[in-house]
């Protein structure tokens, strides 16, 4: 059995998620974990499967038009791992250059993995929303800098524990 990591990007339209799924489903595709989005008008999926070849997975996908996709086996998740503790960031603010990877940044510094990140510009208004895995009692430190560099990004941040009840 293997295990694949498989993206998927095109124009969006009705039915896409379900021409995906069921093209990997005919080849024994498991699907594992995925996330998909509409980035105006675009659609985007990753997902993580387990079954078919690298090769029967690409000769399923190639039915489908107007869309490109990648292929890639990867190796299994350590679950030993410790992941640490789950906070969620959290910016709004006038759209500026650089903002995510100014926040990104100052996360990486305390040490904390992003695992999830989406962004949306309304207008004039920018909206970021990150997940991150933080060492333990890292989140004070990490509150500290976030300030700082809102600050002189003229946003707001707000960091707070992820609720534990939410995927």
């Amino acid at each position: 059995m293997h295990e694949l990591a498989i993206t998927v990007i095109g124009p969006d339209r009705t039915g896409i998620v379900a021409d995906v799924t069921e093209a990997l489903a005919e080849v024994g595709a498991n699907l594992t974990d995925s996330t998909m989005t509409r980035l105006r008008g675009h659609f985007a999926m990753t997902l993580i499967c387990t079954g078919p070849s690298p090769a029967e997975a690409e000769k399923a996908l190639e039915s489908l038009s107007g869309v490109t996709t990648t292929v890639r086996k990867v190796s299994p998740e350590d679950s030993s791992a410790d992941d640490g503790e789950s906070w969620v960031v959290s910016v709004h603010g006038a759209d500026r250059l650089g903002i995510v990877a100014a926040v990104t940044r100052v996360v990486a510094a305390a040490g904390g993995n992003i695992t999830d990140l989406s962004t949306r510009l309304a207008g004039t208004l920018y909206v970021l929303i990150a997940e991150a895995a933080l060492p333990a009692g890292a989140s004070d430190q990490l509150a500290e800098q976030l300030a700082v560099a809102a600050s002189e990004l003229g946003v707001e941040v707000t960091l707070r524990r992820a609720d534990s009840e939410i995927l």
